[in-house]
C-alpha cells in the first residue's frame, strides 16, 4: 500500500478528494440529467436518450421510469437529426409554468437547435413543443446545443454551446422563451487549442456572483471518459467568469469540482436544482463496476466561506 501511494500520490489524492454521489435505488441510468423538485411534490428528472427520457421520484432516493416527455417527436426535428433524437436538456419553473429547453443536433456538425417546450404540471405527457428557440448553422463559430437557462436582473439567459468554441451566452424573450432577434452572442468559456473541449453549461446565482459550471474534456466513451466539471465565477451574467485563481474561463481555467474517483468515471453534464433551501448538483457518471453504463449522481453543495462551491 505503501508503495502504490508513493507511485501513484496524485490519484490517491484525488480519491480522497470527490465525494461518492448519494445512494439511490430504481432506475440510476440516465444521461445529462436535469432536475426539479416539484411544486406538486416530489421530483423530476429528464435526461438525454428517448423522446427526452424521463425518471420520477417521491423521496429523491427511489426513482422510478417515467416514460418519455413527448409520446412522439415533432417533426421539425427530423431536420437536425435522422432519427429525431433530443439531446440534454434543461427543466425550470417560471410564470406559472414548467419550460423544458433541449438540443437536436448530431454527432460532428453545428447544424443544430434548441428547442423549447413548456407544461403546467413538469410531468411526461403533458408538454407542448413550442418550437425552435435558438438555432446554429456550419457557418457560425458556436454550436447551439446544451441549453441552460438563468433569471438575471430581471432578463432571461441562455447558456448554450460545446466543440465550437466553447460555452456562450445569448438573452432570450421572457414571454415566448426564445432568443431575442439580433441579440449578441458573447462567449464565456472556452479551451486554447481546438477541439475545445467544454460543454454542457449551467449557471447559479449565489451570494454576490454567478458561477458557471461546465463538463471539460470526453463525454460518452463509458469506462474511458475523462469529463469532469469545473466552475468559475463572475460578477456579470455575461462575464468574464475566472476560477479561483484569477486565470479566465475564456483561457481554459475553471476550479475542479468533481472528477473520476473509484467506480465513479468521468462525471459531467451536470445541472442544479433548489430542493429544502440547498442546491443540488445532478450530473451523470460512467459506472466503472457495471461496464461503464451512465447513471444519476446527486450531491448536495456547500459554499465556502470565501464563496466557492463543493459537493459533498
Amino acid at each position: 500500500m505503501a508503495a502504490a501511494l508513493t507511485l501513484l500520490p496524485n490519484t490517491a489524492q484525488a480519491a480522497q478528494s470527490y465525494p461518492d454521489p448519494q445512494p439511490i435505488t430504481g432506475q440510476q441510468i440516465i444521461h445529462d440529467p436535469t432536475v426539479i423538485a416539484l411544486k406538486s411534490g416530489g421530483y423530476v428528472a429528464y435526461s438525454t436518450g428517448g423522446i427526452i427520457g424521463a425518471r420520477t421520484s417521491k423521496n429523491r432516493v427511489q426513482w422510478d421510469d417515467a416514460g418519455n416527455a413527448f409520446a412522439t417527436p415533432p417533426s421539425w426535428w427530423y431536420d437536425y437529426n435522422s432519427t429525431a433524437d433530443p439531446w440534454a436538456p434543461d427543466l425550470s419553473y417560471r410564470d406559472g409554468r414548467y419550460w423544458l429547453y433541449y438540443a437536436v443536433s448530431s454527432w460532428g456538425t453545428n447544424h443544430s437547435a434548441i428547442g423549447v417546450a413548456t407544461s403546467p404540471t413538469g410531468l411526461p405527457g403533458t408538454w407542448t413543443d413550442q418550437g425552435k428557440a435558438f438555432t446554429s448553422e456550419t457557418t457560425d463559430t458556436w454550436n447551439a446545443i446544451d441549453p441552460a437557462v438563468i433569471q438575471a436582473d430581471g432578463r432571461l439567459w441562455m447558456a448554450f454551446g460545446s466543440y465550437w468554441t466553447g460555452i456562450r451566452l445569448i438573452e432570450l424573450n421572457p414571454t415566448t422563451g426564445k432568443a431575442i432577434p439580433g441579440a449578441t452572442v458573447a462567449q464565456l468559456a472556452t479551451r486554447p487549442d481546438a477541439p475545445y473541449a467544454v460543454e454542457g453549461a449551467y449557471i447559479v446565482h449565489h451570494g454576490s456572483y454567478y458561477y458557471l459550471f461546465a463538463s471539460y474534456d470526453a463525454c460518452c466513451q463509458g469506462v474511458n471518459s475523462t469529463y469532469k466539471i469545473r466552475v468559475g465565477r463572475s460578477t456579470s451574467i455575461t462575464g468574464p467568469y475566472a476560477d479561483s485563481t484569477g486565470k479566465p474561463m475564456l483561457a481554459g481555467g475553471g476550479d475542479l469540482l468533481l472528477a473520476t474517483h473509484g467506480r465513479y468515471i468521468g462525471p459531467g453534464g451536470e445541472s442544479i436544482f433548489q430542493d429544502k433551501g440547498k442546491d443540488v448538483l445532478a450530473y451523470h457518471y460512467y459506472d466503472g463496476e457495471d461496464s461503464g453504463t451512465p447513471k444519476l449522481g446527486l450531491n448536495t453543495l456547500s459554499w465556502t466561506n470565501t464563496g466557492w462551491p463543493k459537493a459533498f
